[in-house]
């Protein structure tokens, strides 16, 4: 048994088709899924942890923001998930509107088949409006906050 319907391999190609990622490797137990966009290199492996490790929070490739009307850019999610405003539930969230960012602030996460993808701001400013309600799936592109560059 792997552990792994087609319906979760369908799951996963929408996930890809719809994120930035060019490439998966996925090693499960006794099952290994390589999937590679047309034209894309081979995947390369991570190494392996000789530890067991706490769940990953990769960051995730922020595309670049938007000019928005108004004069202010928008911060557009790097894949599709669930945007989360904290770290976890009851934290207090990564930021409000007023706080100040750089291009490496972290401004939440997105979780995507268990993985918490850390989302960084992209750009440095002041936070004027958090788009994105927390807890729920935002789409590849879609405003997550708006950002007055300083």
């Amino acid at each position: 048994m792997t552990g792994l319907t087609r319906d979760d391999i369908d799951h996963i190609l929408k996930l890809i088709d719809g994120s930035d990622f060019d490439s998966l490797k996925l090693e499960t137990g006794d099952l290994k899924l390589e999937l590679r966009r047309k034209g894309a290199g081979p995947a390369t492996a991570a190494p392996a942890p000789s530890a067991p490790a706490a769940p990953a929070a990769p960051a995730a490739t922020v595309p670049a923001p938007v000019v928005a009307s108004g004069g202010g850019s928008e911060v557009p999610a790097p894949l599709l998930g669930t945007f989360y405003h904290a770290p976890k539930p009851g934290a207090a969230p990564f930021i409000k509107v007023g706080d100040t960012v750089t291009e490496d602030s972290v401004i939440g996460i997105i979780e995507v088949m268990k993985l918490m993808n850390q989302v960084t701001a992209g750009v440095a400013g002041t936070v004027t409006e958090i788009l994105a309600p927390n807890g729920e799936l935002v789409e590849h592109g879609q405003a997550l906050i708006k950002v007055q560059p300083v």
